[in-house]
């Protein structure tokens, strides 16, 4: 087939030089505005700079939010906050006060969480609420009952002996591995656990008590350097925990507040002196459940 060649018509010419002489006069310009701006010692050429710093999340404002990207983090604009406390900080706020609550006994074993009420008592929405429950669960002061909502966790009187009774023997056995063949164990850990236990006392702050309490029964089972014991002892104390300050909270009202300290002291001097029988025999009259009769008299 033959290709026909026309020539370009007259007004095709014109248009074609028009669109040349735009096209030089902008580079021209362009090129004349470089020129001025160089011997200026102004270089307007684009230059790749040094990197810029990372970004300090420390000191992001709390009015907005990261998010992790394929190019890194990326910060929004937009409030991550509600009533000026960040969602973190309002499930921590909740959590504190609900088991604040449930270890001095104002919420009682048994006793129902209802989310609207909780929520409007603690001027917060039902998203951080629901969170803070999540984890009191995760902690054992709470339990989920399907079709009924949530509730103050309960145990039977045969749960709570059991428990107890299971708890007594994993710690004879870890202090007897502890310190067979003499072995003295570093008891810093139990030390501090019981100068915590003193101060909450001191200041009446049950939920500070008792994070001590379990602070020193722990301690006390790792001196046995057993990871598989300690593995099996912390389910056992998590659900022992409500009932291990019920105990402390009324030993303090029949006795004095600082007779529970004072317990554990005794305890952790015994395991100081390294004598196992002496340690045995104070296990043996620790008295973790003599205020609990009404609970195992159930």
């Amino acid at each position: 087939m033959a290709i026909r060649n026309e020539a370009p018509t007259s007004t095709q010419i014109s248009r074609g030089r028009r669109a040349g002489a735009r096209g030089a006069s902008t580079s021209t310009t362009r090129d004349s505005s470089h020129i001025r701006a160089t011997a200026n010692g102004n270089d307007p050429t684009p230059r790749r700079g040094p990197p810029a710093p990372p970004i300090d999340l420390a000191h992001l404002s709390l009015w907005s939010h990261t998010e992790q990207t394929d190019r890194g983090v990326a910060v929004t604009a937009g409030p991550a906050v509600e009533d000026g406390l960040g969602a973190s900080s309002l499930v921590e706020l909740a959590v504190r006060r609900l088991r604040g609550e449930i270890l001095s006994g104002a919420l009682a074993p048994g006793e129902r969480l209802v989310e609207e009420q909780l929520t409007r008592r603690f001027g917060t929405s039902r998203a951080p609420l629901r969170e803070a429950l999540r984890l009191l669960g995760q902690q054992g002061l709470v339990e989920h009952l399907p079709r009924r909502g949530v509730r103050v966790t309960e145990l039977s009187a045969r749960d709570i002996d059991e428990l107890f009774s299971l708890r007594d023997a994993l710690e004879r056995f870890a202090v007897e591995r502890a310190l067979r063949s003499g072995a003295r164990p570093s008891t810093a850990a139990l030390r501090a656990a019981t100068e915590q236990m003193e101060r909450a006392a001191q200041g009446g702050d049950a939920a500070e008590q008792a994070a001590g309490h379990r602070a020193f029964h722990l301690a006390l089972v790792g001196l046995a350097d057993h990871r598989q014991l300690l593995r099996t002892y912390e389910p056992v104390l998590t659900q022992l925990q409500l009932y291990m300050a019920t105990n402390l909270r009324r030993e303090a009202v029949a006795a004095s507040p600082q007779e529970g300290a004072h317990r554990h002291r005794r305890l952790c001097d015994a395991v100081d002196s390294g004598d196992l029988d002496a340690v045995l025999a104070e296990l043996g009259h620790h008295g973790a459940r003599t205020y609990l009769a009404p609970e195992l008299d159930g």
